[in-house]
């Protein structure tokens, strides 16, 4: 590649081959696609890896828009492909079908009438740049008063059939069945769960779906492509004919990311080759199928075009809000588990790959299969248990790109005020200043309880249990590299809620343990939980791990929390 410039923001195939820009030849795709053969193709893979620029490629190779466009192929793997005479094979598929090519990834909206709108916009945009259609006798006059009354925020039945008609018009204009690609198709989705609208949106994208991809004789391909695989029966109900490919499926597993090969060859076209072992370490880690050591494409490209700087590139790069959500309102136990992996922990666990919207406020499951969707999570291993053989992944935190994402959206539930009575937290903690550390934590109660979804009663499964877990992630990011912070581990006679170890043995370390006053337990007052915290430090002997590290008892400390609503006590 030499000196060529790296455009980011370019996802149209044939600009980026008409600019000379960075490119890596993923045209193999075209004919691993064509010669699988299956008539509907759904392709997950996490964001920013090449989806969109692969459809456009799809489009310009196949599109009779881009006829006599074989100069955009000319130099790659697609051109020089030769067929059983010797010929060139796919040359002559170039520039020969009817394609509609539609994306979804701008479509988010806080209510479902808006998410109609944008996307039946998308359709009437395809609509006017078909216009010609309505010249001539093609269409019969009914037809064309159809074809005109197709205009953004169209409703119901009439909406769901658009495609469907389309892929008929073009059929009977060119002669050919029309190949339909539909980039980043549950953006929408995912953009109805977080603003409490999934139901309707199901209902609208479900006709639009199958109208499309299964009851449309029209259709010769079609390729679709998104970060999750919804659950079929949400939205492709019935349809029969769909090949779905995840990221732990072997097909198509280098169409989308970079090769270990191709990163190294490009640093070194780069001058860059001396980097190789710091760019593994920051941004490798993908595993599709079998095959592993796929880096992200976005985060390989900054990184060239900004000369060799590290940064998290991809991981500031928009479309964290779903995750964001998924792990702070979470159950204690994801929580925990992130704790885990921000320590550089594995874990494992059994998968549904078909996400299932409805599931992902309970299953800890359904949590873990969106982020390893979304490739925040790798699988470091898999095997099978039972007579069933059911799976069973070991994952982990992809790279060190992706643990400084989680690290700052850990910080980010600290923001503002609250960052500020946090850190004042942890300070007066380091100094023992007992009066200052409940000044402080309940001021960060205030702001922050209601963030992690926190109840009052003891009874509640939310209790304060979130915000503890969620305020523990807190200390693991910000203590860490100085103070080890580990939580609910067994310790003596039982498990405590959380222990502070020093890296340095010279320093003091903590026991917490949190409770909800409780007057089933005949607790009058906070005083009288706060008592029994410690009672139960000493009684389950909880400094037992600290001393059998080498710590002395004098340099313990044991704290108790507790809580009344958003109202915490600190002795």
């Amino acid at each position: 590649m030499g000196g060529k410039v790296v455009n980011l923001g370019e996802q149209r195939f044939d600009r980026m081959i008409e600019g000379d820009k960075f490119y890596i030849d993923k045209t193999g795709f075209i004919r691993e696609w064509w010669e699988f053969g299956s008539t509907v193709t759904l392709i997950t893979r996490p964001r920013r890896f090449g989806k969109t620029l692969n459809m456009s490629m799809l489009e310009c190779f196949f599109s009779t828009k881009y006829a006599g466009r074989g100069d955009l192929f000319e130099g790659l793997s697609i051109w020089e492909e030769e067929g059983t005479t010797g010929a060139h094979k796919y040359r002559e598929l170039q520039g020969t079908f009817p394609v509609i090519f539609l994306s979804f990834a701008n479509i988010k909206a806080k209510n479902c009438i808006d998410m109609e709108y944008k996307i039946t916009k998308i359709i009437a945009d395809l609509y006017d740049q078909n216009s010609f259609l309505l010249e001539g006798e093609l269409l019969s006059e009914n037809e064309k008063a159809y074809y005109r009354s197709i205009q953004p925020g169209i409703r119901g039945a009439i909406a769901a059939d658009t495609i469907h008609s389309m892929a008929n018009f073009m059929q009977r204009y060119y002669g050919k069945d029309v190949i339909i690609l539909l980039d980043e198709y549950d953006t929408p989705m995912q953009e109805a769960w977080l603003s409490g609208y999934w139901d309707e949106a199901v209902s609208f994208l479900r006709g639009l779906f199958n109208s499309t991809f299964k009851t449309n004789p029209y259709i010769h391909r079609g390729l679709i492509t998104g970060i999750t695989r919804i659950s079929k029966e949400s939205i492709f109900s019935d349809l029969n004919n769909l090949d779905v490919i995840t990221t732990t499926s072997d097909e198509y597993a280098t169409a989308f990311g970079f090769t270990e090969e191709e990163v190294f060859q490009a640093l070194d076209d780069a001058g860059l080759g001396s980097e190789k072992q710091g760019v593994k370490k920051w941004y490798d880690g993908f595993t599709f199928g079998e095959h592993t050591d796929i880096y992200n494409p976005w985060s390989i490209a900054s990184f060239i075009g900004k000369k060799g700087k590290y940064n998290p590139y991809w991981s500031n790069t928009s479309g964290n809000g779903l995750t964001n959500s998924l792990i702070q309102k979470g159950a204690p136990s994801i929580k925990q588990t992130m704790e885990e992996l921000l320590k550089g922990n594995s874990f494992e666990t059994m998968l549904d790959e078909q996400i299932i919207f409805s599931q992902l406020d309970g299953s800890a499951s359904a949590v873990w299969s969106m982020l390893l969707a979304a490739g925040y999570l790798k699988v470091q291993n898999l095997r099978y248990v039972g007579e069933q053989k059911r799976p069973v992944y070991t994952l982990a935190l992809t790279n060190m790109e992706v643990r400084m994402l989680f690290e700052d959206m850990v910080k980010g539930w600290f923001e503002g005020s609250t960052e500020m009575y946090y850190n004042e937290f942890i300070s007066a903690l380091l100094n023992d200043n007992v009066r200052k550390m409940n000044t402080f934590m309940n001021k960060v109660a205030l702001n922050t309880f209601s963030s992690f979804d926190s109840g009052n009663k003891p009874s509640e499964q939310a209790e304060p249990e979130r915000f503890y877990h969620g305020f523990v992630l807190g200390m693991v990011v910000s203590l860490a590299g100085a103070y080890k912070v580990r939580s609910n581990r067994e310790s003596g006679y039982g498990r405590y809620d959380v222990m502070i170890a020093p890296v340095d043995k010279t320093k003091k370390a903590y026991i917490f343990e949190f409770k909800v006053l409780d007057s089933d337990e005949d607790e009058e007052s906070l005083a009288d939980t706060l008592a029994n915290a410690h009672a139960q430090i000493e009684e389950k002997q909880y400094e037992a791990e600290l001393i059998a590290d080498g710590f002395a008892p004098e340099q313990i400390r044991k704290y108790g929390f507790a809580f009344q609503g958003k109202t915490c006590l600190i002795g």
